[in-house]
């Protein structure tokens, strides 16, 4: 079964069981890789979260229930997921910018999420450059914060966390700290996800033996294989799409759930960029 298939099998569990429970594992296991794989790689393909997606198409198919049946909103609510008549009135507004009982007036404006469907894009033009390496355990030490799951969200949160650190001498204390310029690029890692958030570290390597000032996190990294992704011109969000919609889907290799890498390499002005993703065979 190709990947097409697989996506295909995992979108008919969902639509078949929009008024049920939805198990991610179950939805993983049609497109026959790991939850957390899965998890991962969805948001990349689609530019949704998963667990988005199955709510705006509940709460799609709740609007249609609303205009077109003589149906209760509490019934409604419950069949779609909702414990409460005001949960479902705040993420029905939420989405479609009015309360559920103005769903059937004449004229209203309701939003409308289409089922998801997969097709193959030719693309290839633009190589991507790979290697698979075996490491150790190893440690990183840094501060984090915490960043919305959301791809668009990430990608602005994330620029204003490195901005911080820079700003509040993060940056410059981990330097000094390691005998390092004050300006020298640090790494960053991506660990602890949800399906709302997680966290984002600007670290570097804990050398052997050294404590760590209290304002810093350890981060302990067991031994892994890594897929390893160099970027010259260090465009890592570009490569981070790539590689979920491109190279997963063809490779023979899945995420584990570990903490993945930016790498930086070099001087401000002069930097490169590496992806370092924890993966195992499927």
């Amino acid at each position: 079964m190709d990947w097409l298939d697989r996506m295909k099998n995992a979108m008919e569990y969902i639509e078949t069981n929009l008024a049920d429970n939805i198990s991610f594992d179950e939805i993983a296991q049609r497109a026959c890789c790991s939850t957390y794989h899965f998890q991962r790689m969805f948001p990349f393909i689609t530019g949704v979260s998963l667990s988005e997606y199955i709510r705006r198409r509940r709460l799609t198919l709740a609007a249609f229930e609303l205009q077109t049946k003589d149906a209760k909103v509490i019934d409604v609510a419950m069949k779609y997921g909702y414990n409460s008549p005001e949960a479902f009135a705040r993420a029905f507004k939420n989405l479609h910018g009015i309360m559920p009982m103005s769903a059937r007036d004449k004229g209203v404006s309701l939003k409308a999420y289409p089922r998801m469907s997969f097709h193959i894009s030719i693309k290839g033009d633009i190589e991507m450059n790979y290697r698979i390496e075996q490491k150790g355990y190893f440690e990183m030490f840094g501060v984090n914060d915490l960043i919305n799951s959301d791809r668009q969200t990430a990608f602005s949160e994330v620029p204003h966390f490195r901005q911080k650190c820079d700003d509040d001498g993060s940056v410059e204390l981990m330097n000094d700290f390691l005998g390092r310029f004050s300006n020298t690029v640090l790494h960053a890692a991506l660990y602890d996800h949800t399906a709302e958030s997680f966290k984002y570290m600007i670290c570097y390597h804990l050398p052997k033996g050294l404590e760590i000032p209290e304002r810093f996190t350890r981060l302990s990294v067991p031994a892994l294989t890594w897929a390893i992704f160099p970027d010259p011109q260090c465009d890592l969000q570009k490569l981070w799409e790539r590689i979920y919609s491109e190279w997963f889907p063809t490779s023979e290799y899945e995420q584990v759930e570990a903490p993945s890498f930016e790498m930086y390499y070099g001087m401000p002005g002069h930097i490169t960029g590496e992806i370092w993703i924890p993966v195992k065979r499927k």
